[in-house]
């Protein structure tokens, strides 16, 4: 089973992904694009890395606009160092 971050482990991961946010166990940001295909190229790039990375939370996309909500079932559904390490990555590569 893949452990979960709890505590200062947890903020010391948020703090080094600008933009991301924690909500019910999962970090959370959106993004907006300047086109309904902006959004899904985005989308499409993600959910190569986020199949790579192994099963997660959704993703959801309105048109210009991208929401991410990245956890680990694994470790009950909760952020693991495996989220942060895709949210890193997704950072990486966002054009917003």
């Amino acid at each position: 089973m893949v452990r979960p971050l709890e505590g200062a482990e947890l903020e010391a991961a948020l703090s080094q992904l600008p933009g991301w946010s924690i909500k019910d166990d999962r970090l959370v940001r959106e993004f907006r694009f300047r086109s309904f295909p902006e959004a899904l190229c985005f989308l499409i790039r993600v959910r190569v890395c986020r199949r790579a990375a192994g099963p997660s939370s959704g993703d959801d996309n309105v048109y210009a606009t991208v929401r991410l909500e990245l956890c680990t079932h694994e470790a009950g559904n909760r952020i693991t160092e495996r989220d942060v390490a895709l949210a890193r990555e997704i950072n990486r590569f966002a054009w917003v």
